[in-house]
């Protein structure tokens, strides 16, 4: 045939081609361990009993060693009823393929790793280790931290509960220390008819900040608040629904305030790195033999320079008269309310993991969830962890992209 215009025959029909659609792929059945923890403090279960009978339910397998809900108050007979498999063994929870922990992984469980496993845990970034972080990258592991959990309005749900609860219990363990029982100055928190109300200073408006000053405020105590960011104090004033006493932190204010006070509590937080230290030494000098320090900054160094870190079994320590409460993880002492937040938060998350076929399809629809991965098929997606330990960083999304 001659070479010329293209030969289109009109008993042929031609049709654009069918747009292809991202289908959302059909769920599995996903198999969930939880290891019991031996990190020092750790008392939190990452998820209830009620949560694993939902998961349960919708056909996922969970795995729960032995006694990993003594410290919550939940005992195997709970989660067995829940339809739980209990493991007397650490080697069979970690043969599943989604670890879910309430402490950072530890260098004993780095050995009972497998290749590929998914780990959802928190990373408590002052005391990672680098060593560990090598070793999980090694092993391909994908990693989803507590810190770093996004919702859908892009607030941070775990570290907004923890916070919650260890705001109102900052206040129960300063009136504690208050009392003559435990050689306080013998002062009731808050105040009665006729009597001064306790003076609180709070340094930080976060969630923690705020809470502390509710519960001072419900027991009638006179609450002072100092912070840097006046966007976080405006919003604590809306919040309250109240007129508070709210100031910059500038230190001769800040030095006049401590001097008269019962009860001051560190509640600054910090992005990335240590707090801030905005107490010094000579200002708790001045301070009222008798009067109570928490510093619930303590987690990243504190903001007290007098801080250190202490105990349950010896939760105080006393420096110039004034009683110094610094037990980090202050969320944990309150084991089951704490492990009933957690697992709100993550029950949910699992069930949509289920449905997804997988975290990584799941990362794929939903990208706030993506801010919580910091280890992505054993490459490592955080940027603070990237500096901190100079492994090299990658970027998730593109990692997502070259999946697909």
């Amino acid at each position: 045939m001659a070479t010329g215009k293209p030969f289109v025959s009109s008993s042929i029909s031609y049709e654009t081609l069918e747009e292809t659609l991202d289908i959302k792929p059909k769920g599995e059945s996903l198999q969930v361990g939880i290891p019991r923890e031996s990190a020092l403090h750790e008392n939190r279960i990452a998820l209830t009993p009620d949560a694993v009978s939902v998961l349960a339910s919708n056909g996922h397998r969970v795995v729960v060693e032995h006694k990993a809900g003594d410290g919550a108050h939940f005992s195997d007979k709970d989660y067995s009823e829940a339809g739980a498999k209990i493991a007397y063994d650490r080697k069979e929870v970690f043969e599943c393929d989604t670890i879910i922990k309430s402490a950072p992984v530890h260098e004993i469980e780095l050995d009972l790793l497998k290749t590929g496993q998914t780990i959802i845990s928190p990373i408590h970034l002052p005391v990672m280790k680098s060593h560990i972080l090598e070793k999980m990258m090694e092993k391909k592991i994908t990693a989803l931290s507590f810190e770093n959990l996004k919702d859908d309005s892009g607030h941070n749900p775990i570290v907004r509960s923890m916070s919650e609860i260890a705001g109102s219990a900052v206040m129960l363990i300063a009136g504690q220390y208050l009392g003559s029982a435990n050689h306080g100055k013998g002062v009731l928190l808050g105040g009665i008819s006729g009597i001064p109300p306790t003076k609180v200073i709070i340094i930080g408006a976060g969630i923690v900040g705020e809470y502390a000053a509710r519960t001072a405020l419900a027991v009638g105590g006179s609450v002072k608040i100092f912070d840097n960011n006046i966007y976080k104090l405006k919003r604590v004033q809306n919040n309250m629904g109240a007129r508070l006493w709210t100031s910059v932190i500038e230190p001769k204010i800040l030095a006049k305030q401590l001097k008269t006070c019962d009860v001051a509590v560190g509640a600054l937080s910090s992005t990335g790195g240590r707090t801030p230290i905005v107490v010094t030494e000579e200002m708790v000098s001045m301070m009222r033999p008798g009067s109570v320090i928490v510093d619930v900054s303590i987690d990243r160094g504190g903001c007290f320079e007098t801080s250190e870190v202490t105990s349950h079994e010896q939760p105080v320590v006393h420096k110039y008269g004034v009683i110094h409460y610094g037990v980090p993880n202050i969320a944990s002492g309150f084991a089951r309310t704490a492990s009933q937040a957690i697992s709100n938060v993550l029950m949910p998350l699992m069930l949509e993991i289920g449905d997804e076929g997988g975290l990584e399809k799941l990362i794929w629809h939903k990208i706030n969830i993506r801010s919580g991965i910091y280890l992505f098929k054993g490459s490592l997606t955080n940027i603070y962890l990237s500096q901190r330990f100079s492994l090299k960083y990658t970027d998730l999304n593109l990692l997502i992209a070259s999946q697909r």
